[in-house]
């Protein structure tokens, strides 16, 4: 197994607060979202979409925009291809200078362990996810992926050293059944959960259910949609912090 980066354990400040996905349509207003969130308590880091860094590239943007706080990427869906790619897509990712990469790691074991690798010999923080927010995602809801499917690639990243786990926020069952199986492999997972707030996820419900552990709301258009981005921001940001 490679040795894991073990600067990521201090990823961010806080043990509770929100990662803003910055799914805007162009850099200026990414600019803006960030200049009006960053000084925020509770607000932790910024994760960075596919659509931004197609048009942009994201060495741009992370050169053109001072985000202050940690960057995750979301290539939407990364780990999903063969094991060779893994090395030169962690390497690009290093380049760009985020901090952590989100995959979801559905094209099986083999991939998975070469982009956690990858991503660990970068030294960057791998986060791994299993199931998505949305319905028919699972096939007992119609979707193409094994019931277990989520379930494997948590224990495989737990075996790879992994800390980071990305879960379905809007899910609460799905919540309760990966926070049993992770705590059961390792000592301190680390949540991070999309589906807060316009896909209905709670933060007070989902957070109150991982109680006593790192957890972090992914919110995106929540935030940026709405008529005052700082103060949406800063709503969200205080319910993270009831739980510090």
């Amino acid at each position: 197994m490679i040795k894991p980066y073990i600067a990521y354990i201090f990823m961010f400040e806080k043990e509770h607060g929100i990662i803003v996905a910055c799914d805007v349509d162009d850099i200026e207003k990414l600019r803006e979202l960030v200049e009006k969130t960053y000084s925020i308590e509770g607000i932790v880091g910024y994760k960075i979409g596919a659509n931004l860094a197609l048009q942009y590239g994201l060495k741009n943007i992370m050169d053109e925009v001072d985000f202050q706080l940690p960057v995750i990427y979301d290539h939407q869906k990364a780990g999903t291809d063969i094991p060779y790619i893994a090395e030169k897509f962690a390497k690009s990712c290093k380049i760009s200078g985020v901090d952590g990469v989100i995959i979801f790691p559905q094209a099986g074991p083999v991939s998975e362990e070469a982009f956690i690798d990858a991503i660990f010999s970068n030294e960057l923080i791998p986060m791994v996810g299993g199931e998505m927010t949305h319905p028919s995602y699972l096939a007992e809801d119609g979707g193409f992926l094994k019931d277990d499917a989520p379930s494997i690639i948590y224990e495989i990243a737990c075996k790879k050293g992994v800390e980071y786990f990305i879960v379905p926020g809007n899910k609460e069952e799905a919540i309760k059944k990966y926070h049993i199986l992770l705590t059961s492999l390792i000592n301190e997972p680390k949540y991070c959960m999309p589906g807060i707030g316009r896909q209905g996820g709670e933060i007070r419900k989902t957070f109150a259910i991982l109680r006593g552990y790192p957890s972090y709301a992914i919110v995106g258009s929540s935030i940026y949609k709405s008529e005052d981005i700082e103060k949406r921001a800063r709503e969200f940001a205080m319910e993270a912090m009831e739980f510090e």
